[in-house]
């Protein structure tokens, strides 16, 4: 079975799209094809939106679906006229907080993710700079460091380190360990002083190589007894320095990072 999804907001989307993935993975055995419609913040783009609607009804056969996000009532009536099923986001909330908190709520358009805290803003502007800037060892100088990643190449250290950045506005630096690491099977000094920093990341030697072999094809690098040899090297590492560490293969980015924040008893809210 395959069905059709519209995250439709009058911002930028986000919200629509990731609240209504994480309900999709509930249901198995059907196929969805998901597509964002953002920025529907008048009539002219709503009657487009739900014009688009009804030629995929019609060409279909079955009725879509639209998680939707959108704050002015008449732009929902509009969308909802294309005769899609409705999802509201909003909607089970805003009542109840209505008469707890005894304010309507105001009706301004794109408010979830507007630039609405510069302070804010600029803290993950500044963690993602440090990200790159502290990225495969590149720079060591760890003063600043929330949190240090430390793992064979290729095992997820880079993206974890970009999305704790710029959802959390998290310092997060990362360690590559080299083969004359794992040879010596001894901390690198330059990480000694920040051990209560630290954190692993291991990941399948299977997926491992794969991974290496679409970055370098045919090189040693890529082989599968190397991928093995270098994780059997750092799991040593690991357990004999009492670093945590995570296996990446089969885990969200999004659970990754929350593991890690918890782990190092680091308490940020996401942006």
């Amino acid at each position: 079975m395959r069905r059709t999804i519209y995250f439709i907001s009058d911002g930028t989307g986000i919200t629509a799209e990731t609240i209504g993935h994480s309900v999709l993975t509930q249901f198995d055995g059907i196929e969805f094809d998901t597509f964002r419609i953002p920025f529907v913040d008048e009539e002219t783009k709503a009657q487009a939106a739900a014009i688009r609607i009804k030629t995929c009804h019609a060409q279909t056969g079955q009725r879509p679906i639209v998680i939707n996000t959108v704050v002015d009532p008449a732009l929902t009536e509009i969308l909802a006229g294309s005769g899609a099923l409705m999802v509201d986001v909003f909607a089970p909330f805003i009542g109840p907080l209505e008469q707890e908190l005894g304010t309507p709520r105001s009706r301004h358009v794109n408010k979830a993710h507007g630039l609405v805290n510069f302070a804010e803003y600029e803290a993950r502007i500044n963690a993602t700079n440090y990200a790159l800037s502290h990225d495969d060892g590149v720079s060591t100088n760890y003063a600043d460091a929330e949190m240090i990643l430390v793992g064979v190449s290729r095992s997820g250290k880079t993206p974890t380190c970009l999305y704790m950045a710029l959802h959390y506005g998290v310092k997060a630096a990362n360690y590559p360990l080299t083969d004359e690491d794992l040879e010596k099977m001894e901390l690198p000094a330059r990480l000694r002083p920040y051990r209560n920093r630290l954190y692993g990341l291991t990941i399948d030697a299977q997926r491992l190589a794969q991974v290496r072999e679409n970055r370098r094809p045919n090189s040693r690098y890529a082989t599968l007894e190397q991928c093995r040899w270098e994780l059997a090297q750092a799991d040593k590492l690991f357990r004999r320095e009492n670093i945590p560490v995570q296996n990446t293969t089969h885990t969200s980015i999004e659970e990754i990072a929350s593991k890690i924040l918890s782990a190092l008893g680091i308490e940020k809210h996401m942006f």
